[in-house]
Parts: structure tokens; sequence; C-alpha cells
């Protein structure tokens, strides 16, 4: 890609899914069949999560992507706001964006 302002589109199918965390903050979107020959490149974004979250993709093939997500909340500690330890964030809604490599 040029760096003097010009844009070339990705070439190729851009699939999108969305997902609500369960209990143990795992989600998985399926891909329709025969999309992805192998497993894709992936993107993925939290919605509505207040507080710190952190995501990590957990599996990926060219089928299905699941994706974990923790949370961990603010804890005052002597007027200092510190992170507490990360729990498994459920509820939330994980936006998945794939293309082929």
């Amino acid at each position: 890609m040029p760096t003097r302002g010009h844009y070339t589109p990705i070439s190729g199918r851009v699939e999108r899914a969305t997902g609500i965390t369960d209990a143990a903050g795992n989600v998985t979107v399926n891909w329709p069949a025969g999309t992805f020959s192998v497993p894709p490149v992936v993107t993925v974004a939290l919605q509505g999560a207040a507080g710190f979250r952190s995501s990590t993709v957990t599996a990926n093939s060219a089928t299905a992507t699941t994706v974990n997500v923790l949370g961990a909340p603010v804890v005052s500690l002597l007027g200092i706001n510190i992170l507490a330890a990360s729990v498994a964030a459920a509820g939330i809604t994980v936006h998945v964006h794939a293309t082929a490599p």
C-alpha cells in the first residue's frame, strides 16, 4: 500500500459475526461453510464493556473462531486506583471480522 494517501482496498471476502460471552468468558463464532479454506485473519472488538477488559483469540480455524474475554474491576487502595485480578467476563458482546490471509 502506498503511503501518499492512496488506499488499496483489500481483495477478498470479509465476514462479520457477533456473539455474547458465556459464563467462562468464551464466545465461538462459526463461519459459513466454504467461506475460508485456511484460518482467517481476525479482528476483535468488545462492546458495552465497563471497566478493564481484554480479549484473546483462543482458537481459530477455517470454520470457527473462539475468543476469551477477561475483565478486571478497578479497586481503590489508599486513594490509588489499581486493577484487581482478572476474571471471566460473562455477557459481553464480541464483534469479530474475518478475511482470508
